[in-house]
């Protein structure tokens, strides 16, 4: 049945419109979700469909017999305890126990944090639809905004299987990368105020993405191509020019004169890296360490012994409330534990990205919180800006003082660092004039994370880094997160991010709290899955994985000649020098396409050259891959 049909919806918001022209039908079994950057509208779009909001124009229709229920992206509880309010019936117990609030059920809730409110909410929503296979299953519309933030794995995965139960329809906003390729059958993507809707999961959403923005460039590149020969039309001498027409005078000089759309993000590199500065061999050394609240409380975590590597790609993982966020503060001396010792190096700069963030004034504009009251360009700034996309080579900026010019001007100046740091971190201008009040929710966590960064760290902590930022804000971390040279320590709830950057997992649970698991997230999920299939309790999840064959002398020398840490730094290097010459071959065989296309008899010099160059491309991806082949043989993979 149709549950929803949505028509022409618009939303803006003040100095920025968000979307036009949007129409969208869910019918029961449809499982949607809404993907795009942070501030394209996202939440905006299900809080219209979920008549929370009104459109500024089109119209919102329910099926006969429908309902919707909710989880808001900041939802608001009723007063009482915490089973009050999940609502009434038997599964509120199940419910609340599975996303790890049954502890709390008697708890008011005015006392839980922002993360116990959300999970509370999850509940109240998962209640009021019901278990699947109910009566009027079919006729619930479930919407949820960011509903994996605050859960554990575990959580995570029975949410999974719930919602793949729901026989109603389902729309979503998640960052959630492993619940998007499981759960959905379309992706509706926002990009510019214009919705592309892609059949599939997160893989299907990016192969059609992938193949819009290639049409995209074929596109631009005939454009391109039709201009150059426009333009030499154009110059064929003044005599010959008097007889052109001048219709096609014109568009000819509006081919020449045509650029194709911006990217909605820069397509290079963020400039993380400001400066991290050296690292020394001791990083931060744990003995024994434990800690509890209060002498009768029952310990978190204890005997805990760890030692940071300067390269350290460590997660943490482990249930709610066993004790990861109290680890990371111990790590960043913001607390002392109640046993044991903690010793860190003279050169760590640590700086820490938690689940609430730095504050952030409402009323102050986003530039304003970057660029501080008093802070003045350094030239790490000019640095920095002279990479800005259309700044060239510029490197002696100008910096004109905001009372001589007046603020539409400064808006402007091309010495403005600030600007620059913060269209790097896709704060446009109409953001970062703004007051931070106006943001999303995604759009102030990635003002928090640019603060973070911003206090060049060569130690980073980040707690659930990727709750509310969106997709592609995810994989421009995860690619910074590979060369960066500092430690890193993560605790997340998200699969993709863990399976991405970090290469061993510390487990707190109540079998072994604060036991070290070496081969990443990947390898100890696979064997606790493994153990839990074959339904036996011998084998600890937080155990290392059974070993693989023994390897052979010549193996055991290259091993014993190098650490793991040094070797997995030059497995990720490897990976990158692949990837790069990967580009450089693709790069040129489109370059040799498109000069064959253009006169090939008066660019045989250039074909020649080009020709040359796509061997040499090609010698380079071999030995790259050699040496790939022959690291990840060392490191075991």
């Amino acid at each position: 049945m149709i549950l929803l049909d949505a028509a022409d919806l618009a939303a803006s918001r003040p100095g920025k419109p968000l979307f036009a022209g949007i129409s969208l039908t869910v019918s029961s079994g449809d499982r949607l979700a809404v993907v795009g950057l942070n501030g394209c509208g996202k939440s905006t779009l299900l809080r219209m469909l979920a008549g929370e909001a009104v459109p500024e124009s089109g119209t919102v229709r329910r099926g006969r017999g429908a309902r919707v229920v909710m989880l808001d992206q900041q939802p608001n509880l009723p007063a009482g305890t915490v089973a009050e309010a999940a609502g009434a019936g038997w599964e509120v117990e199940v419910v609340l126990e599975r996303l790890g609030m049954g502890g709390l059920a008697g708890a008011d809730v005015s006392t839980l944090s922002g993360g116990q409110a959300k999970r509370v909410a999850l509940a109240r929503a998962l209640v009021e639809v019901g278990p699947g296979g109910g009566t009027d299953d079919d006729a619930v519309l479930l919407v949820l905004d960011e509903p994996t933030n605050h859960l554990d794995l575990d959580a995570v995965a029975w949410l999974e299987e719930r919602l793949a139960s729901h026989r109603g329809g389902l729309l979503l906003v998640t960052h959630d990368r492993h619940l998007l390729d499981r759960i959905t059958t379309r992706i509706v993507e926002l990009d510019r105020g214009v919705a592309y809707v892609h059949d599939g999961g997160y893989a299907g959403y990016l192969d059609a993405r992938a193949e819009r923005e290639a049409h995209a460039a074929r596109r631009e590149s005939t454009r391109r191509n039709l201009a150059r020969k426009e333009l030499a039309w154009l110059r064929r001498g003044a005599p010959a020019r008097t007889s052109k027409p001048k219709a096609h005078i014109d568009s000819a000089v509006a081919l020449v004169n045509g650029r194709p759309q911006a990217p909605a993000r820069p397509t290079d590199d963020l400039p993380l890296h400001i400066g991290t500065p050296r690292l020394g061999d001791k990083v931060v050394d744990l003995q024994g360490v434990g800690h509890r609240y209060g002498g009768g409380a029952p310990w978190l975590f204890r005997g805990v012994d760890l030692s940071l590597d300067r390269r350290e790609r460590l997660g943490v993982v482990g249930p709610n409330g066993a004790g990861k966020s109290t680890l990371l503060e111990v790590l960043a001396g913001k607390l002392a534990p109640a046993e044991g010792s903690v010793e860190r190096g003279t050169t760590v700069r640590l700086a820490v990205f938690d689940q609430q963030g730095a504050a952030l004034d409402p009323a102050q504009r986003v530039r304003d919180a970057v660029a501080g009251p008093a802070r003045q360009p350094d030239w790490q700034d000019a640095r920095l800006r002279s990479r800005a996309p259309g700044r060239g080579d510029q490197t002696a900026p100008r910096f004109v003082h905001q009372a001589q010019l007046g603020e539409h001007q400064v808006r402007h100046e091309q010495g403005d660092h600030t600007a620059q740091l913060l269209e790097r971190f896709w704060f446009d201008t109409d953001a970062q004039w703004a007051p931070i009040g106006l943001l999303s929710g995604g759009e102030r966590r990635r003002l928090q994370l640019l603060l973070t960064l911003a206090e060049q760290p060569n130690v980073l902590l980040l707690d659930e880094p990727t709750n509310d930022l969106d997709l592609d804000t995810l994989r421009s971390l995860e690619d910074f997160l590979d060369d960066w040279p500092g430690a890193l320590v993560v605790v997340s709830h998200d699969r993709a991010f863990l399976e991405r950057t970090v290469a061993d997992v510390l487990v707190i649970d109540e079998s072994h709290p604060g036991r070290r698991v070496p081969g990443g997230f990947g390898a100890w999920e696979g064997d606790r899955r493994a153990s839990r299939r074959k339904g036996t309790a011998a084998r600890s999840a937080s155990q290392p994985p059974s070993r693989p064959p023994a390897p052979t002398p010549a193996a055991v020398a290259v091993k014993t000649a190098r650490s793991p840490s040094t070797v997995r730094h030059l497995l990720k290097a490897a990976e990158k020098e692949l990837k790069r010459a990967e580009a450089d071959r693709v790069r040129l065989a489109a370059a040799l396409t498109e000069a064959s296309a253009v006169e090939p008899s008066v660019h045989h010099r250039r074909l020649a050259e080009l020709g040359s160059e796509l061997a040499t491309a090609d010698a380079r991806v071999a030995e790259a891959e050699d040496r790939w082949l022959a690291l990840a043989e060392e490191s075991g993979r």
